[in-house]
């Protein structure tokens, strides 16, 4: 069969829709199996920051999905679910446009390359994404020199800012220009905490004035808007373009979505064929977070509210104490007593109550994340579910 011919069997027959690697046999005998086997009790999760599928879970989602409404492929990106995603994230940051990028790493070189133009610095927090965790892509694949403020901090404030660029003038012999600021927002490194908003404000006002361009890597910006009340659409405001990630919260297997102003995505097409990020079909994991999307904040709030209480009553069993992070936004410090045998209360916990924890440290110290996970089951089950399991 010629490769136009074959394209267009795909095409007509629809099982291009289905992923190339998975047998139509093996699908079948899942669907089969699927039929009369029981559903799986929920497993809650006290760590990450929303739901992760397990793949044969993450194939049952999307048929489910595809049978309510029938999911419509892209091609190289264009239509389908991912266009309505496009539309979607837009919205929701009160861009111009959004355009869906297949990592969050490429949305935040290629947003920080394009905003600075031919001006070479970008000054970001020294604890961010963009700074520690993306292999110096901005100074080897773009040529922007990274510029790093408040060593182990959260943020850098608008004077830190301010200073370091005006003492540029006697510190560099040579000027290349400052081309960005990028603010990572919560942030992965510090435990999630989040910037405050007024330091924001004065961040983005101080760079507006002097003709700066400001992106956020919002990877996590639901995360910050839900423990902080700040809406979404209000953090962006203050930038001039956005990224959020599809797989942290909204279920997807992986990608991202850069939103901004047409002046700047219009560009983001060529710049990502060019750096080898298209692909032929974006629409599985589109569709996924396009369908988590719906009422995912209604349910953070929900399980934001549930971990409230659900805290309270935790601290009153003896030996455990939960308690918030300064700055903090889902992630929370969970001390359990020495007298507490932590192996045997994982092994219960996992065995019988179907709720997973962090490996504890050598001081039976761990960090707890909160997510719609713990909606699962009501606080009275939890609750006695910790309760049996150190007994």
């Amino acid at each position: 069969m010629t490769s136009l011919n074959r394209r267009l069997f795909l095409k007509r027959s629809g099982i291009g829709l289905l992923p190339a690697f998975v047998p139509l046999s093996s699908l079948a005998a899942d669907a089969n199996k699927n039929k009369s086997a029981p559903p799986a009790a929920p497993i809650i999760k006290f760590f990450g920051d929303g739901e992760v599928y397990e793949p044969g879970d993450y194939l049952l989602e999307l048929q489910k999905i595809n049978s309510s409404n029938s999911i419509t492929r892209d091609r190289y990106g264009a239509g389908g679910a991912v266009e309505a995603l496009e539309k979607k994230m837009a919205e929701i940051t009160g861009k111009e446009k959004a355009i869906f990028m297949p990592t969050g790493t490429m949305a935040n070189q290629l947003a920080l390359a394009v905003l600075s133009g031919e001006n070479t610095k970008v000054f970001v927090q020294d604890t961010s994404h963009v700074y520690r965790d993306e292999a110096d892509a901005a100074q080897s694949v773009f040529q922007k020199r990274l510029m790093p403020l408040a060593k182990g901090a959260t943020f850098f404030t608008a004077d830190q800012l301010q200073s370091a660029i005006e003492n540029l003038k006697e510190e560099e012999v040579f000027k290349s220009g400052v081309g960005a600021v990028s603010i990572e927002n919560p942030v992965r490194r510090t435990d999630e905490r989040h910037v405050p908003l007024e330091e924001i404000k004065k961040i983005s006002a101080w760079c507006r004035n002097n003709n700066i361009r400001l992106h956020l890597d919002g990877a996590r910006i639901f995360i910050a808007s839900g423990w902080t009340g700040v809406s979404v659409k209000e953090y962006a405001s203050y930038f001039d373009t956005v990224y959020i990630s599809l797989y942290k919260y909204f279920g997807a297997s992986g990608g991202a979505v850069l939103c901004g102003p047409a002046s700047v995505i219009d560009k983001m097409p060529h710049l990502v064929k060019i750096h080898g990020g298209t692909m032929y079909g974006n629409w599985a994991n589109a569709a996924m977070a396009l369908n988590r999307m719906e009422g995912f904040e209604s349910r953070l709030k929900n399980a934001i509210a549930a971990s409230v209480e659900l805290f309270n009553e935790l601290n009153k069993i003896p030996g455990i104490h939960i308690s918030p992070l300064e700055g903090g936004t889902n992630t929370y410090s969970m001390v359990i007593s020495k007298e507490i045998d932590m192996r045997k209360m994982n092994e219960s916990l996992t065995k019988e109550f179907n709720i997973r924890i962090p490996r504890p440290d050598e001081k039976n110290q761990m960090l707890i994340a909160v997510n719609e996970t713990i909606l699962y089951q009501s606080t009275a089950y939890i609750v006695n579910a910790f309760t049996k399991s150190i007994k």
